[in-house]
């Protein structure tokens, strides 16, 4: 689960989320963005749900950029406990999400695959969500570095993907052995 390292308050006031996002409303890295449409706390559990389901649906191709992070600590008092006798402890963390924030970002993968997984993503979160473009082009060098990205995480995962076949027990012959006395024969 995504929480920071230290905090200078364990109880902090809660922020707001009313109102409209002024920064991180558009997409910058990606190409294809999860925008939230209202406010909301999204949950560290909320976000890694989202993103488990961003990875597994790409096959673990392309890059995926999360662009909220939970800094804030909900606290809670324990249950049928009196008014007073100060603030409850820490329960989780949670991320403010205005209206208009991009929650996740995606690129190196195709277009039909990229929205599918985003659209999917977004049922795990508690926010109605919509998908965006990048507005800003991308030049040829980033295109063809996450292009190149992406065919390398293709064969890093093919590699791990393929297995030898190793000979269990040893008593089967190796084929290089086989091979071996046959041409010296061959050569006499």
């Amino acid at each position: 689960m995504l929480q920071p390292k230290r905090v200078k308050y364990r109880r902090p006031h809660s922020l707001s989320y009313e109102g409209i996002a002024t920064k991180g409303n558009t997409v910058e890295f990606g190409e294809w963005g999860l925008q939230a449409l209202e406010g909301a706390y999204l949950t560290d559990r909320q976000i890694e749900s989202a993103r488990i389901v961003l990875a597994r649906y790409t096959d673990r191709a392309g890059k995926i950029w999360i662009r909220v992070f939970p800094h804030l600590a909900k606290t809670k008092k324990p249950a049928e406990v009196r008014m007073g006798s100060g603030k409850g402890s820490p329960e989780g963390w949670v991320a403010v999400c205005k209206a208009g924030r991009v929650i996740f970002e995606i690129g190196g993968i195709n277009e039909e695959l990229a929205l599918k997984a985003l659209h999917q993503a977004g049922y795990k979160l508690p926010v109605k969500t919509k998908i965006i473009a990048r507005t800003k082009a991308l030049s040829e060098e980033e295109r063809e570095k996450m292009e190149e990205t992406h065919a390398s995480t293709l064969e890093a995962i093919e590699n791990e993907d393929h297995i030898e076949t190793v000979s269990d027990t040893g008593n089967e012959p190796a084929a290089d052995a086989a091979e071996g006395p046959a041409e010296k024969g061959d050569k006499q």
